[in-house]
């Protein structure tokens, strides 16, 4: 059971806490009712503002509307008027254009395509939007004609400022190749550097927008007269400088290559010159092609475009090209001429040209990539006809050696060289020069079955060019061969002429010996050597053989004095008549003989004067031996009774006459 104390209080304190509760909530009710109050009072504004903004609203978005369409108008008008400025501005353009377009490109190149492209743009705009307008036809005559004045404008610029190449420059181009590595490279400036990119400049256009290719020929025209016109320069500047200071100097000669001779072939006088000095200059010319085409196209790939640059190329060079081939059919044919007349040192003029040329065709080739056909070929065929026409003029000269008849007016009445065998000697001299040019030429028309020489696969292949130096070589040295034969077997001939077995003898050992020097002094020998190792051991034998059949010549003369057919007579002892007249006889027979001999091969002529003196020599050695023993023989036997009547001579006079032999000057 509580007590009341604490109930009481405890009653006390709930009453508290009601009384609390309540006066909260009335503070609460009254708080509910404000907020109803500001609730009712903001619902009530906010509905009158909505109501206004509604007002608004409607009062608003019709201005705003209005205005956006007066915008859009303004809009409209700005960008129309701005339209009819651009629209009128066309019709303007051949007027604000016309005075310039007249006065033509010339010094402001850059303002002229500047009023090309705005009459151009007026063009398309007609087409496309008043094509039947007379606008249109007056913009698209003034666009024409400003066309036509740059295409006469790039004719022009070409035509003032394009100038053959001075010769002394080309010169220097084409020797440069030879010069140190430090020397500067020669560079042609064909035009000078503002006119030519306003020339490449108008090409540019021309392509692009004036659908033109009508320059191009323009270009290769100009470019190739003045191509033509720097080669035919060089030539006369060329033969010029030759008659005045000497003939200058050959590519051919001056390139250190595999076949550059070491020397030239001895100068013939006169008109020889005058063909050196033509073989020279159109060698120059075959260089300085190759130089100024190679420069050509270097400026032609600035100017014209791409997918043309091989074809304008083509049409460039031909002129040039042409007369080039032209020439060298020229000599080709004089050569053939020549050969018909069997001059067949005319030859000789085609192995220098034939040499460079081939020397020349890697650049050539180089050169000439991406041209046609047609013209590729004319190098090979002018190298083709060369070949042919010297391999020919060789076989024919090896058989005219053989072939060359047996005049007696022709036969050197000393029996010294013959002409022929000079001839031939010096012909096979000067081929030392072109060795590997020869031994090719021969090697191109295959004449390996012609001298019997067996065809090495590793030498040959399909085309005759590629034969192998060695192989070229080794035919080159059996042609000499052949020609040696045949010069041998014309001489043997020829020595049959003489009556006299003695002056034959002498004019072959004199062919003989002259070809064996011949051989020595110059390389021939290493060349004959490559295919017949005893050539020199065979000429010395031929020439000894020649020297005893000479010496049998005296045979009429020692036999006189020999023991043969002759009794032993003692000294004192008296002889019959018979005996005396045999001595006598022997005594005469040896003067008569002596002196016959004496004065016939005093008159011969042995040019060698080693061969000279040792054939003197081996002769007085024989017959004074002979005759000494002769003298000795009858000193003490009295076979007349006039002694210097029979003993003419003293062994002294007899050596002192074979000296005289061979001597016509004494």
């Amino acid at each position: 059971m509580i007590p009341t104390q604490d109930a009481s209080a405890r009653k006390k304190e709930i009453d508290e806490k009601l009384r609390q509760e309540q006066d909260t909530l009335s503070f609460i009710r009254k708080n509910l009712e404000k907020s109803d109050q500001l609730t009712k009072g903001m619902v009530s504004i906010l509905s009158s503002f909505e109501s206004r903004l509604m007002q608004l609203e409607n009062s608003i978005i019709p201005v705003h509307k209005q205005t956006e369409n007066l915008q859009r108008l303004q809009d409209n008008v700005d960008k129309t008027l701005s339209c009819m400025d651009h629209v009128i501005s066309y019709y303007h353009v051949a007027k604000d254009t016309d005075k310039i377009i007249k006065e033509g490109p010339s010094g402001r190149l850059d303002e002229y395509l500047a009023c090309i492209a705005k009459i151009q743009k007026a063009v398309e705009y007609f087409q496309d939007n008043n094509p039947d307008s007379p606008e249109l036809n007056t913009v698209k005559a003034l666009f024409e004609k400003g066309k036509e004045l740059l295409e006469a404008e790039f004719q022009s610029l070409l035509t003032r400022y394009s100038k053959p190449v001075p010769p002394i420059l080309i010169l220097d181009l084409i020797g440069g190749e030879d010069e140190l590595d430090t020397q500067e490279e020669v560079i042609l400036d064909h035009l000078p550097e503002t006119v030519l990119q306003d020339i490449i400049c108008i090409s540019g256009w021309l392509v692009e927008y004036g659908r033109n290719q009508d320059f191009m020929s323009v270009y290769f025209q100009i470019r190739s007269s003045q191509l033509d016109r720097s080669l035919k320069s060089l030539k006369e500047h060329f033969r010029k400088s030759s008659s005045s200071l000497g003939v200058l100097y050959s590519p051919a000669v001056q390139n250190k290559r595999k076949d550059t001779p070491t020397k030239k072939p001895p100068k013939r006088p006169g008109k020889d010159d005058v063909l050196d000095i033509e073989i020279d200059s159109y060698i120059h010319c075959i260089s300085a092609f190759v130089k100024l085409a190679q420069s050509e196209y270097q400026l032609l790939i600035e100017v014209i475009p791409e997918h043309h640059q091989k074809r304008t190329f083509d049409s460039l060079i031909q002129e040039a090209l042409d007369n080039l081939m032209l020439e060298g059919d020229n000599i080709v044919s004089a050569a053939r001429r020549a050969i018909m007349r069997h001059d067949y040192s005319a030859v000789l003029t085609i192995f220098p040209i034939l040499k460079h040329l081939k020397q020349t065709k890697p650049d050539f080739d180089q050169v000439l990539q991406g041209t046609a056909a047609s013209t590729k070929n004319k190098l090979p065929s002018l190298i083709t006809s060369m070949e042919t026409t010297g391999a020919k003029a060789l076989e024919e000269f090896a058989d005219s050696i053989k072939n060359d008849p047996d005049k007696e007016y022709n036969m050197p009445k000393d029996g010294t060289v013959h002409e022929l065998t000079s001839n031939a000697i010096l012909f096979l001299q000067q081929l030392l020069d072109f060795q590997e040019t020869a031994g090719a030429m021969l090697a191109s028309q295959v004449l390996g079955d012609t001298y019997n020489i067996p065809l090495d696969p590793r030498e040959t292949s399909s085309s005759a060019s590629s034969y192998s130096s060695e192989f070229s070589r080794r035919l080159l040295s059996t042609y000499i061969c052949k020609v040696l034969g045949n010069l041998q077997l014309n001489l043997l001939s020829k020595s049959k002429v003489y009556e006299d077995t003695a002056l034959s003898a002498i004019f072959l050992h004199n062919n003989y010996n002259y070809t064996l020097k011949s051989l020595e002094k110059s390389e021939l020998i290493q060349l004959v050597s490559v295919t017949q190792r005893k050539a020199e051991t065979q000429y010395r034998e031929l020439i000894e053989q020649q020297i005893l059949s000479y010496q049998r010549s005296w045979i009429k003369v020692t036999e006189y004095i020999t023991d043969q057919n002759m009794p032993v007579f003692q000294p004192g002892a008296k002889l019959k008549d018979k005996e005396r007249q045999m001595i006598k006889d022997k005594f005469k027979g040896f003067n008569d003989g002596l002196e016959e001999l004496c004065k016939i091969q005093k008159v011969w002529a042995i040019p060698d004067k080693d061969q000279r003196d040792a054939i003197r020599q081996a002769q007085k050695r024989m017959i004074t031996q002979a005759y000494r023993a002769f003298l000795q023989r009858y000193t003490n036997v009295s076979f007349t009774k006039n002694p210097e009547k029979y003993h003419k001579y003293r062994p002294e006079q007899v050596e002192a006459m074979i000296e005289r032999l061979f001597d016509t000057s004494a």
